[in-house]
């Protein structure tokens, strides 16, 4: 399967080419960085840290998404929504890892993935992906008059948008568990004198601070007791690994928008 890595030039996307490289019926199409970028022209193989393969970085989006069977896409909201148009056109499989759409855009994701299949996950770890199915079953098991729920997530101090994307997932599949909509429930900040916590309220706490990849928590906070849920990553591997499964098992599947819980099948 031939894949193009988008950004291929930061932190994920050098990531995100060395796992291309050393996973088996993958091979790379290509890697993208934005016109003007400073390693365009470079060799996808050195900033894989594998060595010359004879594949330069381009700006060329269109003839990109035309040569790959899918594309792998950890960039900005923006970026994200220009390839998912360029996707759409040439019916090119689309992993979207990218955090901080909006409503607006999400609804845009939607009308794409009528023309090819796409997998949005805020998080394509296997682990966290399990991680919210737990969470929902324990809140759902769990009343909001006996127990709050709290979500806790840490990431390195270059990470710009808040809660992060992973964080709000957790979020979501804590208020499906309660049949509740997030944002009905959802207390983002608490600053001054904010009164008692509300009964059934989901809370957001976010650190930002050196380079942690992500630490997030789900925790049940009852009278008496506590259940906590938590997922570290010490590899971005972990997101290149599962956007990989995702591409693999999106290729050849109908169009439409999926989840990790789709690849996963749980």
């Amino acid at each position: 399967m031939k894949i193009a890595i988008l950004g291929c030039a930061g932190r994920m996307g050098r990531t995100l080419l060395k796992e291309t490289l050393d996973t088996e019926g993958c091979t790379l199409a290509g890697g993208l960085e934005p016109k003007g970028g400073l390693h365009l022209g470079t060799d996808i193989g050195v900033l894989a840290g594998e060595g010359e393969i004879g594949i330069a970085v381009t700006d060329d989006l269109e003839t990109l998404a035309g040569a790959a069977d899918a594309l792998i896409d950890f960039t900005t909201p923006a970026a994200t929504i220009t390839a998912a148009e360029a996707c759409a056109r040439h019916k090119t499989v689309h992993i979207i890892g990218t955090t901080g759409l909006t409503a607006k855009q999400q609804e845009q994701l939607e009308r794409y993935a009528k023309e090819t299949p796409i997998v949005f996950a805020p998080n394509m770890s296997v682990g966290v992906n399990l991680l919210a199915v737990l969470a929902e079953k324990v809140a759902a098991a769990l009343s909001a008059t006996d127990f709050d729920i709290e979500v806790l997530e840490m990431h390195h101090n270059q990470k710009v948008d808040a809660p992060s994307g992973t964080a709000l997932l957790l979020g979501r599949a804590a208020a499906d568990g309660r049949g509740v909509a997030l944002s009905d429930v959802a207390r983002y900040t608490r600053e001054g004198n904010t009164g008692a916590r509300k009964k059934g309220e989901i809370g957001f706490a976010t650190l930002r601070g050196g380079d942690v990849i992500g630490d997030h928590t789900v925790m049940f906070a009852g009278a008496g007791e506590r259940i906590e849920l938590t997922h570290k990553a010490s590899s971005r591997a972990i997101y290149a690994r599962g956007a990989l499964r995702a591409a693999k098992w999106a290729n050849g599947k109908k169009p439409g928008l999926y989840s990790m819980k789709d690849v996963l099948g749980i």
